[in-house]
């Protein structure tokens, strides 16, 4: 008999829990079928593909409830060889990700049936959108965002982190007016080049510590050789970049407010909620996981670039104006890279404290800022039209209810009561930074939130202000009512009980 060429092959044999990876895999699935039915189905049943969707998240979201509401940690995907740790690890942190991730397609797929049956019913035009590949490519999306938080080792998360990406790219360029393609290939080829230098970091840091492990590079970093610290340090770096691309820090930042405007409009709330997710939750994973030993240094890189972000996103923001064509995109666009700077800060703070504690504050802020953003991307696709701002203002007296359901979400943004949520998740915010003794950065936030003000009421204010002309009101698809709805409701049951999210701030993440 040949002998195998391993001392020990039992180290080679990988246990699965498949509840544990459950969620992504429906999700992935669910992409599969869409795509096979997509071949079957008339023309005419071509809408049956969006409610399948929504109904592949739903199955998701059921069997990633028990494992949010469970007590223990889920780990598969592992190797019994000594120090071999596993690849994907069901926590709280991966959870509430997870939660976000997939919660936020479903809150799309809701917004983008109205959107894709209007393009079917004209899709002898250059606008018309492909039903079957927008639900494969989001599902398909959707998969990698909520693989992503519960990878733990190097070549997983940059596996996931394209797979939440590459998907994207088309699905900003389905709008066939000639802008769709322009920003598709403006996103490309800029995360292109992010991507290449991640993984040119990654191979840094694999020289350095020798493996791939997030737990074995912290290790491996820790007591790396002093030739070699110069090596890892340049690759901690260039991971670092490509990560800040996806959360569209600055002066990562430029790809977005072209691309937001260019994609269908439930493409741009996905990408300034769940793209921004995942980016978020594969930057707190190699920094605080990966890169532990050098956390004085990265803390100090991501304060820096959460100030910057902040305040250029919260500028520009600010420097819209109410007749210039699709303003209100725009608006969101840079308003999400500003709300980008706060959820590094507690990133930062993570650093500077020594431990994961603080990112209890990204993770409640992500779900906060998630369920409200797509919330106002849903209102923007309501009103329609040409985008512009001043299309918002005397909106309270054609749609009350669109009216109060926008200043709602605004005033969360802008953490404003009665959008409690909102202000108490800028509160840990703040005192995560405060706690870590980064009191200058919380004075940057205190300007910027101030900043944030004006424009977030400037919004509002048009809402209930007479308005120039009659317009006739637009009566509300079921879908799109039914994601304002939720949107709402999920926003107004935070504000009147915090308690719901923000108790990952005390908790354990890891």
């Amino acid at each position: 008999m040949t002998p195998l060429a391993v001392a020990d092959p039992g180290a080679l044999i990988q246990s699965v829990d498949w509840v544990a990876v459950a969620p992504p895999l429906i999700a992935a699935l669910a992409a599969l079928a869409v795509l096979v039915t997509d071949l079957f189905l008339p023309e005419a049943r071509k809408r049956l593909l969006g409610w399948l969707s929504a109904a592949g998240l739903l199955a998701a979201l059921a069997v990633l409830l028990p494992l949010v509401l469970g007590d223990g940690t889920r780990s598969t995907f592992c190797f019994s060889s000594p120090g071999g740790g596993c690849s994907y690890t069901a926590d709280h942190f991966a959870l509430a990700f997870q939660l976000l991730a997939l919660g936020g397609a479903l809150l799309t797929v809701l917004l983008s049936l109205h959107t894709v049956e209007d393009a079917a019913s004209t899709s002898g035009s250059a606008a018309g959108l492909p039903g079957g590949e927008y639900w494969f490519l989001l599902l398909s999306s959707a998969c990698g965002a909520a693989l992503l938080p519960a990878a733990r080792d190097l070549a997983t998360l940059v596996i996931a982190l394209e797979v939440a990406t590459l998907p994207a790219f088309a699905l900003v360029a389905l709008r066939r007016d000639g802008r769709g393609a322009e920003s598709a290939l403006k996103f490309f080829l800029s995360s292109v080049t992010a991507t290449a230098v991640m993984l040119l970091g990654v191979s840094f840091v694999y020289a350095a510590a020798g493996t791939v492990q997030l737990q074995g590079i912290a290790e491996g970093l820790a007591h790396a050789p002093a030739q070699l610290k110069p090596l890892a340090e340049a690759g901690a770096v260039l991971t670092l970049v490509g990560f800040a691309f996806k959360v569209a820090a600055v002066p990562f930042h430029f790809w977005v407010p072209d691309t937001y405007v260019g994609a269908p409009l439930p493409v741009a709330g996905y990408l300034s909620v769940v793209g921004k997710a995942a980016g978020l939750s594969g930057l707190a994973l190699v920094t605080t996981v990966a890169f532990r030993p050098y956390g004085h240094t990265w803390g100090l890189v991501l304060a820096v670039l959460a100030a910057l972000t902040m305040t250029v996103g919260n500028t520009a923001a600010l420097r819209q104006r109410t007749d210039t064509p699709h303003g209100a995109v725009r608006l969101l666009a840079w308003s999400s890279v500003g709300q980008a700077g706060y959820l590094l800060v507690p990133l930062a703070a993570a650093g500077y404290a020594g431990s994961a504690q603080p990112l209890g504050a990204t993770v409640a802020y992500a779900l906060i800022y998630g369920l409200v953003n797509l919330g106002a991307f849903g209102v923007v696709a309501l009103v329609g039209g040409s985008g512009r701002l001043d299309a918002f203002r005397g909106l309270a007296s054609r749609n009350r209810w669109a009216a109060f359901a926008l200043a709602f979400f605004l005033l969360c943004l802008a953490g404003l009561p009665p959008g409690v949520v909102g202000l108490f998740g800028k509160v840990v915010v703040f005192r995560s930074a405060v706690d870590a003794g980064l009191g200058w950065l919380a004075v940057v936030m205190a300007v910027n939130v101030v900043i944030a003000l004006a424009y977030y009421l400037k919004w509002t204010g048009l809402l209930f202000a007479p308005a120039a002309e009659q317009v006739e009101p637009r009566r509300a698809p079921a879908a799109l009512s039914a994601a304002l709805g939720l949107a709402a409701c999920g926003a107004v049951v935070l504000s009147v009980a915090p308690q719901l999210v923000l108790q990952v701030v005390s908790g354990s993440l890891f």
